[in-house]
C-alpha cells in the first residue's frame, strides 16, 4: 500500500482536479504515482510538462530506455525499472543489451558513452569534463543530445524518488 492516498478527479481539489479529470478524460485512468502526485499540483503538473517534453527528445527510445534503466537501477524505484525495461523490450532492445544497461553499459561505444553521461550525471555531475563532452561528441552526439540526456536523468529523479517516499510498489502479478 502506498503511503499517500490515491486521489481521484473527485477527492482531488484545485489544479490537480482539473489535472486527473484531464488526464482520466483522455487516457481512462491514472496510474499510482499519479494519483499520488495529485496531493501537489506544482509536483504533478511540473511531472506532466517534463514528461511532455522529454518525449520530444531528440535521442532515440532506445537509447533513452537505457539510460533510464542504468539510472534506476542506481536510485532503486522498482516501478520505474519494471517500467523502463518494459518500455526497453517494446522499442526492440535486446535482453543482452537491457542487462548490459542495468550494469551501466553497451556493446556499443557510443550508447555506452550516453550511459556513463547519464550516470555521472545521476551521481555526480561535477565529475563531467571538457574531454568527456568532447569524447561524446567524437561518438557523434550534438550539444541537444547531450543537453537531453540531463532532461532524462531529471525525469527519473523526480518518477523515482518520489515513488520511494509516496511507497508506491509495482502491481503483483495476476495469479
Amino acid at each position: 500500500m502506498s503511503r499517500l492516498a490515491s486521489l481521484t478527479p473527485t477527492t482531488a481539489v484545485g489544479a490537480s482536479k482539473d489535472l486527473l479529470a484531464e488526464l482520466v478524460n483522455r487516457h481512462g485512468q491514472v496510474g499510482d504515482m499519479v494519483a499520488a502526485m495529485a496531493h501537489s499540483p506544482a509536483v504533478l503538473g511540473g511531472y506532466l510538462q517534463l514528461s511532455r517534453a522529454m518525449k520530444r527528445a531528440k535521442l532515440s527510445r532506445k537509447i533513452t530506455e537505457r539510460i533510464s534503466i542504468a539510472v534506476q537501477v542506481q536510485q532503486g524505484c522498482a516501478v520505474c525499472l519494471e517500467a523502463h525495461v518494459a518500455a526497453a523490450h517494446a522499442n526492440g532492445v535486446e535482453a543482452d543489451e537491457i542487462e548490459r544497461a542495468r550494469a551501466g553499459t553497451s556493446a556499443d561505444p557510443a550508447i555506452a558513452a550516453m550511459i556513463d553521461l547519464g550516470l555521472r550525471v545521476y551521481r555526480e555531475p561535477a565529475s563531467i569534463s571538457d574531454e568527456h563532452i568532447t569524447g561524446l561528441r567524437a561518438h557523434g552526439y550534438g550539444d541537444r543530445e547531450i543537453a537531453d540526456v540531463v532532461g532524462i536523468v531529471a525525469l527519473n529523479v523526480l518518477t523515482g524518488a518520489f515513488n520511494l517516499v509516496a511507497g508506491v510498489k509495482p502491481n503483483e502479478p495476476d495469479r
